[in-house]
Parts: structure tokens; sequence; C-alpha cells
């Protein structure tokens, strides 16, 4: 008989507001045997919660310091932050960094508990704890003799959805993976897969399962009752065939297909892609879930109405569990300058050129398309680069000029000045590029006028709505060939798609001869989804699977400089990216990963 150490859950009460009494009658650190542990549903639900902690959420999961966009999409002005040494081409530092949300770094504790989140297990440690876990729960669960078989149903959703989770966020990082599907005792060898997919096959199997045995909410149910009310963070069906659906379309994309080609996805995976998406959607039909409004957008990102609340409102699908109200707090402050918000100096910038590539104009266009002069008269006026913008700019990205507090005690602080020498600007904590974001965080957020923000829950959701409608859209435009056509399993092209996010923030509809062209209609999908998902941490994957990391276009990060009567803008370099396909599509496992056994490779270049 083996015997497990089941903790205290203390630090969930800070993900879903209940006591740990309710799933747990036993002290911290208690050794306990499987048939105690899985004696009944309390029981056995106090083992599966110890999971979503192993879950890192990757704006508050790096260090005091949240340096979470790994991408060409933000700017840090500390070389030694992680998303510096990926500029650098220094892929092997996720290891012994502290600081990013990656590594088991050296303050970490491996504590699932730790109520902040940069002390629990990175995504690899945690990743491979929480497989085993779901493992020991899978292999068990016929001990719960005490509990009614939905009661068994859930615990076992629960543990495939886990298992299969943990090991698609070590494959969007390491690449292919061993399946691990059994409690590993004594030596074993697990030899790597000869393709990603094959990996990525095996997950699907248990998102499959898991989405059968799962509830649509959990509210609804006898077991969800002790908790009524409480229960938002935790797994459901939609989430199963969300991360099912997502798992296919990594698997999918053009990098783990093997392919250089941008556009050539592996067909097969992105209808069963398509088909798992569509779940979703209909769930959404049935008032499951629902897109916000551009009025109200903010309710995704921060606008709750009371602190014990999670942001997402209707769109909510899944989120790590984020950890203390400070770290929550500093997620927001480190995109803005700490004279306007305190906290750290530490600074991450949007690009210049990730704004310019993908934040196009109020016609629909963007900046390249509509300077081309090929779809009207042009818009875009390189004097005035802040005019005329798609207003989702204007939403999520803070220019010089911009309102940052109204109270007279901000003085002058009030405005930004983001122009070169200005006061927010490239002086320690200013801005390098010339910009601020504000998705996370009110507008006038400031130390002023303050008191607006939920410092007590985590703001970047792991899966939204959103998200979702938009990769159903790049999993059927792939499969298809084309823009106009629907799947059976739901009655939506990817074009109908797009057109409803540019519906909802006020954009033209796509060009019907954009439409008309499948890579340049594919190329506009990505773009819109890099709107629409900006600064929530996919930038650096999407880049990858895309296979588009390596080129000139997103390996140069740029700032803007401008004088304060703005009579000039010029594009500088801030970084030049070291990122050769294939060495730096994948981060290097730990060098004694490699040496455990034969078959298990490093990654190539490492």
């Amino acid at each position: 008989m083996k015997n497990y150490i089941f903790k205290s859950l203390f630090i969930l009460a800070l993900l879903f507001s209940f006591s740990c009494e309710d799933y747990l009658d036993k002290a911290p650190e208690s050794t306990l045997t499987e048939t105690e542990v899985f004696k009944d549903f309390d029981h056995a639900q106090g083992f599966i919660e110890q999971m979503y902690a192993y879950v890192v959420d990757y704006g508050t999961g790096g260090h005091w310091q949240t340096d979470y966009m790994y991408g060409d999409d933000a700017f840090i002005n500390n070389t030694w932050m992680p998303s510096a040494q990926i500029d650098l081409g220094n892929l092997g530092f996720w290891r012994n960094n502290n600081f990013t949300y990656l590594s088991t770094g050296v303050n970490r504790n491996g504590n699932a508990h730790d109520k902040n989140a940069f002390n629990r297990p990175g995504v690899y440690d945690g990743g491979l704890l929480g497989i085993r876990k779901a493992n020991i729960a899978i292999q068990n669960v016929e001990l719960m003799v005490n509990a009614t078989q939905e009661e068994r149903d859930v615990i076992l959703g629960q543990a495939y959805f886990f298992r299969a989770f943990f090991h698609v966020e070590i494959m969007k990082f390491w690449g292919r993976y061993p399946y691990i599907n059994e409690v590993l005792v004594a030596e074993y060898e697990l030899p790597r897969p000869a393709s990603y997919k094959e990996c990525a096959l095996a997950a699907n199997e248990d998102f499959k399962k898991a989405a059968q045995l799962l509830p649509v909410n959990w509210d609804a149910k006898s077991y969800g009752q002790k908790t009524a009310g409480e229960n938002k963070g935790r797994l459901t069906k939609g989430a199963a065939y969300a991360f099912q659906g997502k798992n296919l379309l990594i698997a999918a994309s053009p990098l783990m297909k093997g392919s250089t080609d941008t556009y050539d996805y592996d067909t097969e995976l992105c209808n069963m892609a398509v088909d798992a998406f569509a779940e979703v959607l209909k769930l959404d039909d049935q008032g499951v879930y629902g897109l916000v409004s551009f009025d109200n957008y903010e309710e995704v990102f921060w606008k709750v109405p009371s602190k014990k609340i999670w942001p997402g409102s209707t769109e909510f699908i899944f989120n790590g569990m984020g950890g203390s109200s400070g770290r929550t707090k500093g997620f927001a402050q480190i995109s803005m300058d700490n004279k306007v918000v305190g906290g750290s100096s530490v600074l991450l910038s949007p690009t210049h050129n990730f704004i310019y590539q993908n934040f196009g104009m109020a016609n629909g266009l963007s900046i390249e398309d509509d300077l081309s002069g090929a779809y009207g008269t042009p818009t875009y006026d390189p004097t005035k680069p802040f005019e005329n913008r798609d207003p989702r700019f204007y939403k999520w990205i803070t220019v010089d000029g911009d309102v940052l507090a109204t109270k007279a005690s901000a003085g002058k602080h009030k405005t930004a000045q983001t122009y070169t020498g200005g006061l927010h600007r490239s002086n320690g904590s200013g801005t390098k590029t010339g910009y601020f974001y504000k998705k996370f965080f009110p507008t006038l957020y400031s130390k002023w006028n303050g008191g607006a923000i939920n410092n007590n829950t985590p703001w970047r959701i792991r899966m939204r709505l959103t998200d979702v409608y938009l990769m159903y859209a790049e999993a059927l435009h792939a499969a298809k060939g084309n823009a106009t056509t629907a799947p059976g399993s739901y009655n939506l092209t990817a074009e109908q798609v797009v057109n409803i996010m540019r519906d909802r923030a006020g954009v033209p509809q796509v060009h019907a001869s954009i439409v008309g062209n499948p890579n340049k209609f594919m190329d506009e999908l990505r773009r819109d989804r890099s709107v629409e998902m900006s600064f929530e941490a996919h930038r650096w994957v999407d880049l990858r699977r895309w296979v588009l990391a390596h080129l000139d276009k997103y390996k140069k990060k740029t700032g803007l400089d401008f004088p304060k009567d703005h009579s000039y803008f010029r594009e500088f370099v801030l970084a030049d990216r070291v990122c050769d396909y294939p060495k730096h599509y994948w981060l290097p496992f730990q060098t004694n990963q490699t040496q455990f056994y034969e078959g298990f490779p490093q990654n190539q270049g490492w």
C-alpha cells in the first residue's frame, strides 16, 4: 500500500474562496494511504485540488517583476529579465532564472500552496508533478466506494483533463514529449516520440474523456452545492473542449507539422480542432458563455463588481489561480511608469513594431495595406501615427498626451509624456518605446486616482471565449483552404468569425479581395488575433508555431523616437533578436534530462 503526502489546501481559498475544511479533514503534511485519500468525494477532491495550483499563471508566476511576454510584443528595460535573455538567444536561461514562469528557480520551493505564485513550481516541474498526481487519481478512482458515480466521474474528468493539459504545457515550449499515462515507479525509460503529433493525439484522447465526464456547470451538480457560487475556477465541459481544440490546433500548426511554410497546416488535425471548438460555441449559443460587448470589454480584464469576483465576465472559461494581492497588483504596475502607479522600476513597454504591424487603421486595413493604395486613398499619416487608428488601439495602448490622472495632486503626471526626453520616457522606469499598454487596469489607474483596481484576482485569463472563436477560425480556414466555407459541426465561416470580432469593436469588415486570397486572409486573421489577444502571453507561442519568429520582420524590437512637438517620428531598433530556425524554436532540456537513458535526445542545436 503506497502512501501519499496529502497537504492542506489553504492557498486554494485564494482561488475558490472556500474553507479548506470543505475538502479536507486532515492536518497539513499528514500521510495517508490511497484508500484513505480516495475513500470519498471530499477526500478525493482534496487530492485533485492540488493540480489546480500547478497551473502556472504566466502573469504572476515569474517573480515580483512580472516579465511574462516573450515574443516581439514587448521590451523589458532590464537585461537580466527572461524576455531579454530570449532576445539574446539564450534559451537555456529557463532552468536557473528565478524570474521566469518556466523555471523552478533558486527561490522556488516546489510547494503548490505558496501564496506567491512565483514560489510554486514552474511550467516544466509543475507539469511533471501535475501529470503524476493525475495518474495517481486515475489509477485509484475505483477506491471511491463511498461516492456516487457522478462524483467518481467528475474526479476522473478533472484527472484526465490535467494529465492532458500539463503534457501540452510542456510541449508548447520544449516540443515532442513522452506521454506519461501511468504512475512511474523504480527505473523507467520514456523515449521521446517520433513526432509532436503522436503525443498531441494521446492528449486529445484524455481531453475527450474529460469533456464527457465534466459538468457544464458545477453549481448545478450535487457535489458542487457545498461551494455553490464559488466554482468559477473549476474545470468544466467547456474548458475541456476548448483546450482539446487548442492542443489540436497547436499540433496542426506548421512548426509542429515539421514544415517551414507558414501556411502549411495538418488539415486532419485542423478539422478535429474545429469540431472541438464547435462544442464550445454551441455552449455559447445556449447562454453558458457570451462575447462581451466592446463598451464592457474591461469586465474581461479587470472590472469586477467586488474584489472577490474573478474578471472574465461571460467570456471566462478557465484560468490559473494567480497569487497574492500584491503580485496581481504588480502585474498591472509593470505596464506603467512607477512614478505614476508605484511599484518596481522594471517596465514592459509595447514595441512599436508589434503595434505598427498589428494595430491597423480605423478603415479596417493594416497600415501596410492602407499605405499600398490598393484599397483606396491611404489614411495613415506617418507624421500623425496616433490618428485614425483601430478603436482597439485607443482602448489598450497609451500614447503621448493621453490622460493618466484627473486629480490636481497628480501635478505634472496628469498626462502621458512619452516623447523622447519626456517625463515618462526612458528615464529609469519610463517607457523605452514611446508606448504603455493599459489592457489590465483602468485608464485612469494611478497613485492619485487609485482604488479602482481589483488586487485580489488574476487578470490574464488562460482561456476565454474570444480566443476560442479566433482559434476556430484559424483551424477552419487552414482545413478548408478558404474563408467562406462552414464546417459540418457549426454554422460560422472563418470570415464571419473575424467580422464578428470587428463588428464588436466598430472596425469595418475584412475587404472582399482579402477574403478571396487564402494566404492574405490567413495573414489578416492572424493580425486580428494579435490585436484581440494582445499582451495576454500568446504571442511567443504563436510566432513559433507559425514558423515566423526567425524572420527579420519579427526579430527586430523597435521604439518610436519623437520630440514633444511631434515634428517628426523615427523608428529605431532596441533589440535585434537572436532567433535561428530551428534552434531557437524550442527550449533546451536540462542536460541531465537527456542523459538518463538512450532515446531522449536534446532539442536540435543545443
